[in-house]
């Protein structure tokens, strides 16, 4: 069905080419269809064309006071996609065009595909630290969606530096738990997200994973411990320049809104937290890059509830960028 026009009304997405803007970039949006090594059937690759269809059913408008145009506010463009980005060489071309839209961009935004991409994203940004939102450790054995955080941490990503927020109870192992203690990992469980409030939770990781407060060992967290910024400003972000790295894994969110993630449970997190914690993220310099993962976009309910979240993650992580 076509979208009404209201000249006074504009809409999301539609943003210019990266190839063909010259200069520094406040926002590089780029697909990463990955999908091959998931554990679950899945039509993630159909996601990044998805999402960006969805984009347009909202505006780029912060209500305010005073309202701002996102797309007035920022320069924001859109890469494309990398073509089939699974396997040591698909990788290694995600690896490269990341890096390329991290030289000019302040932030990199990765739509996916599964939550494989994670790995070679976070790699491409030469990240430092890694904040994950997903109802999985993601520290199984081998080469799949359900390995991105293991894979880090064996090829040097400092496990002190890793924060999981919104990990549930009877969606993991005992195994990969202990897994998690022994790389020094900060797991943030569902249920302390609620009691603890998204502010606290979120202040906690972003120091944690950028490197200020990092702890002796791997535990289960208890108590918690500017404006748009461009790739210049914040090269210099953490040891590896590439700062923080967040992962949006949208089965953190309870099944009810998020039917089109194969691995979504009932009582997960709801779509207002989901987007709170994310645009508090991205309103840290320190955050770099942030992927969108596990929607598949084929097996979304009919009205399509996943993939407009997952596309309000996209304008969330925008919006984190504007000084309020």
């Amino acid at each position: 069905m076509a979208l009404p026009h209201d000249p006074l009304w504009p809409r999301a997405g539609g943003w210019p080419s990266f190839d063909e803007t010259e200069g520094e970039v406040d926002a590089a949006i780029v697909g990463i269809p990955a999908w091959r090594t998931s554990l679950s059937p899945t039509g993630a690759n159909a996601t990044p064309g998805a999402v960006r269809d969805a984009l347009a059913r909202y505006s780029p408008t912060l209500v305010g006071p005073p309202a701002i145009d996102l797309a007035e506010a920022m320069r924001i463009v859109d890469a494309g996609d990398v073509e089939d980005p699974d396997g040591p060489e698909g990788e290694a071309r995600v690896r490269s065009r990341v890096a390329e839209l991290a030289a000019r961009a302040g932030l990199v935004v990765a739509i996916g595909g599964d939550n494989s991409l994670t790995y070679s994203v976070a790699q491409g940004m030469r990240a430092d630290g890694l904040i994950t939102l997903d109802a999985h450790l993601d520290l199984r054995d081998g080469v799949s969606n359900g390995s991105p955080v293991r894979r880090l941490v064996a090829d040097g990503l400092d496990g002190r530096r890793i924060v999981q927020i919104g990990i549930a109870d009877f969606a993991n192992s005992v195994a990969y738990a202990r897994r998690a203690e022994e790389y020094g990992i900060t797991v943030i469980p569902l249920d302390d997200v609620r009691r603890r409030g998204i502010a606290d939770v979120m202040q906690e990781a972003l120091e944690v994973a950028g490197g200020g407060a990092v702890a002796g060992g791997g535990a289960v967290a208890g108590a918690g411990a500017g404006g748009v910024a461009s790739a210049g400003a914040v090269a210099d972000a953490g040891a590896g320049g590439g700062g923080i790295h967040l992962d949006i894994d949208v089965d953190v969110c309870d099944r009810s809104v998020a039917p089109g993630c194969p691995a979504s449970v009932p009582g997960g997190l709801a779509a207002w937290e989901l987007r709170a914690l994310v645009r508090h993220a991205a309103s840290d310099p320190r955050l770099r890059s942030a992927d969108i993962a596990e929607v598949d976009a084929t097996a979304d309910a009919p009205d399509g509830r996943t993939v407009r979240l997952a596309a309000l993650c996209v304008l969330e992580l925008l919006a984190g960028r504007i000084p309020r």
